[in-house]
Parts: C-alpha cells; structure tokens; sequence
C-alpha cells in the first residue's frame, strides 16, 4: 500500500516514514503544503496522512483541493489541534480520521490499517482465499495453517492481490502502491516479485496456484474453476 505523508516537522516525518517504509509501506513524504496537494493530485494513494499547519498551504486545503478533483483516497489528519471543534471541523470537511500529536507509532500503524481495509471494503484484518490467509494488523500470512515467511515487500504486495482478488491489477498498479521509488519501464521488478511470491505461498506441490497472469494485462488472484 502506498502513503503520502504532509508533515513539516523534518524529525518526525522521517520517524513516521521509516516506521512506515519497515511495515511493508510504500510512502512518499514532503513537508511542504503545495507540494503535497501536487503529490495528491498526480498519484494514486491509498491513505493520506496531513498535518493542518503546513508551509505553503494548510492540510484543511489540501483535502478540499483533491476531494473537489475527486479524489476519494482516506485522508488522516496528523494534528497538534486537539480541541473537539477543531476534529469536528475536520471530520466534516472530508477527513476519515484524527490523530493528535503527540502519538504512538503503532496506534498510527493500526488506523491506517483500518482505513485500507475501509477503502477496498473488508471489514475484518484477516482476509483469505481458498486456504491463503493474510492478517493486515499483524502483517503475517499463512497457507495450510502454515506461516509464510515474506518480506515486508513480499507481504505488501500479496495483501494488495488479496484485497484486489478477483480482479485483474497491472504492472503499473503493482509499481504505484509497493514501490516508492521509481520503477524502470523495461525493469522486469515486478514479474521478479511475482514469481517469487508464487513460489513462497505454493505451499505444497497439491497447492492450487493463485496467482495467475493475463497476458498483456496483468495479473489476477483468484481460484480458477475447473
């Protein structure tokens, strides 16, 4: 999944963004406003992190700005504004949700958990198919029962399969929600993950395989009928 964090205080948004980049997220980062409305506009993010004061242009702005251009990613305000008019008032303005510096990382790690759930509409953290299973609070995965051992690359971008199952998800797509660097157009990065992580989640010879290519097109996880 892939972050876009606002944040003017350098300390802290290099903290949040290693902590972040080290449970599997792909984040890009800025502390200045109109950059991060820039940011919002030109790439696809599955959560928004914004702080309210900002140089440049404030969080507040930057959410009408890209709800006006239709953007409909979940935006999470990181504020040191803790009054209850002040949470009111970004609720009602589009925010999804609102943390009050000073905050914990892990308290951090588990709303945007929930709002990635929340955008791809699973209401629980263990999403399965067949006998696959992932917990997106835990970041562990499982086959058989069986642990899998992934990286955190490799767990990122089976829990964006599992949560796009059934439908077929590009190159492109894979590149823009688990790299945060850029991806060469002749790199062959993805079909390398790919193949990887099929070979790690075939848990036995018996395994069904789950993942499967459309060629010209992608790829798609799901259970082929037989």
């Amino acid at each position: 999944m892939r972050i876009l964090l606002v944040e003017d205080s350098n300390r802290l948004r290099d903290a949040v963004a290693k902590g972040l980049r080290e449970s599997g997220y792909a984040v890009d980062a800025t502390g200045d406003g109109n950059d991060g409305l820039w940011m919002a506009q030109e790439n696809s993010y599955d959560v928004l992190l914004l702080d309210i004061m900002l140089p440049g242009m404030d969080g507040l702005t930057i959410l009408e700005k890209i709800r006006d251009g239709g953007k409909q990613a979940p935006v999470l305000f990181l504020t040191a504004k803790d009054t209850i008019a002040d949470r009111v008032n970004g609720l009602r303005r589009g925010a999804d949700d609102y943390l009050v510096k000073p905050f914990a990382l892990e308290e951090l790690l588990a709303r945007i958990d929930a709002l990635c759930r929340r955008s791809y509409h699973q209401s629980s953290p263990r999403v399965s198919i067949d006998d696959l299973e992932i917990d997106t609070s835990a970041k562990t995965a499982s086959r058989g029962g069986a642990r899998l051992d992934l990286t955190a690359r490799e767990y990122a971008l089976l829990e964006y399969l599992m949560m796009r199952q059934g439908a077929v998800v590009s190159r492109t797509e894979i590149e823009e929600h688990i790299y945060d660097e850029l991806v060469s157009p002749m790199s062959n990065v993805v079909d390398s993950a790919i193949c990887n992580l099929r070979r790690k989640i075939a848990s036995s010879e018996a395994s069904v395989p789950l993942i499967h290519t459309r060629r010209g097109q992608g790829y798609v996880l799901e259970v082929k009928k037989k």
